[in-house]
């Protein structure tokens, strides 16, 4: 018979290229999401697979799935700052109530699960690279907090049911990952960028743009997340890619890659965001055998010309969203 998961959050940009990977393993997915941020064109070419079926589900809420499972993947959050600004009661909820529901239903089911958790949890590191031995500087009460919490109280429950109930967990610490199906709306900086640059517009940078990010294209994410949920390693484990650019540098390189002539402007720094994200990999590569292999260049010209193939309406649906409420005075 057929290994059977389900995938939460299975509409989003993750959760979508997950469904693929395991749909070409061979797996069942059952694809679970109640669409708040997730788009369903994400996956309606999998609508007809016979491998694959999708509940319409908020997972916050009691989840049944009749039937075996062998694996959870939980996926589902929002995991931008424009979702989480505007929806935080959901995101701290699905965080946890969501977890919960989903470590209860593996438990049920006596199937491994592996959480989504995030680089988030280091907040503004004071330790770089970040590696997992490192506990985080999180402001707790921070507008960013509802996001930052919810992850670090999910890693919490998760590992209290492996240690209490002997669950086989795994968790995935995500660092910033690009590709194919993100949402130029969402307020991430490579979307944000490429919509600004499609649209003709001058390229945005908070603050001094001397602030670090690392970025994994996601076809590496999701082999190092098939790799972890394969592995019989409970403790979290980054996933990143650990080639860090400055945010200036990075409009530049899209400024290079577009081709518009255009400037960079520069606005406040949004609170707490982060001043430096890159993960150290070592226990990825020493557990799993995983590194990143698709370099930034090759990744951004793929994921580029995804975003090219928009229409015109969509591109306009895309327009900079207003952080000033937001934003430190």
């Amino acid at each position: 018979m057929k290994k059977r998961i389900l995938i939460t959050g299975a509409a989003g940009f993750l959760g979508s290229h997950l469904c693929d990977r395991f749909i070409k393993e061979g797996f069942f997915v059952i694809g679970m999401d109640n669409l708040i941020t997730g788009d369903l064109k994400n996956i309606e070419h999998l609508f007809k697979h016979p491998n694959f079926e999708f509940h319409h589900h908020d997972v916050t809420t009691f989840v049944y799935v009749p039937g075996s499972l062998d694996y959870i993947l939980h996926f589902a959050s929002p995991a931008s700052p424009i979702d989480y600004l505007k929806i935080p009661i959901q995101t701290l909820k699905v965080g946890s109530l969501g977890t919960h529901n989903l470590l209860g239903l593996a438990k049920e089911k006596n199937a491994r699960i592996l959480i989504a958790s995030t680089s988030e949890v280091y907040g503004d590191p004071e330790v770089h690279p970040q590696s997992e031995d490192y506990y985080g500087n999180v402001n707790t009460i921070g507008p960013r907090g509802v996001y930052d919490e919810a992850k670090r109280f999910q890693e919490s429950i998760t590992m209290a049911y492996h240690r209490f109930h002997g669950l086989e967990t795994r968790i995935a610490r995500i660092f910033n990952t690009y590709g194919p199906r993100m949402r130029l709306n969402d307020g991430r900086v490579i979307p944000a960028f490429i919509g600004q640059a499609l649209r003709g517009e001058d390229l945005t940078v908070f603050g001094d743009g001397k602030q670090t990010r690392s970025f994994c294209f996601v076809d590496d994410q999701v082999e190092g997340l098939f790799r972890l949920l394969m592995s019989d390693y409970s403790d979290p484990v980054n996933i990143g890619n650990p080639d860090e650019i400055t945010i200036l540098d990075f409009a530049e390189e899209i400024i290079n890659l577009t081709g518009i002539n255009k400037k960079i402007i520069f606005k406040p720094l949004p609170q707490d965001d982060p001043l430096q994200r890159q993960p150290d990999i070592s226990r990825a590569r020493e557990i799993l055998g995983w590194e990143p292999k698709v370099y930034r260049k090759e990744g951004m010209k793929i994921t580029y010309n995804y975003f090219k193939g928009l229409t015109k309406e969509e591109l306009e649906k895309s327009e900079h969203k207003d952080f000033s409420k937001h934003i430190r005075k």
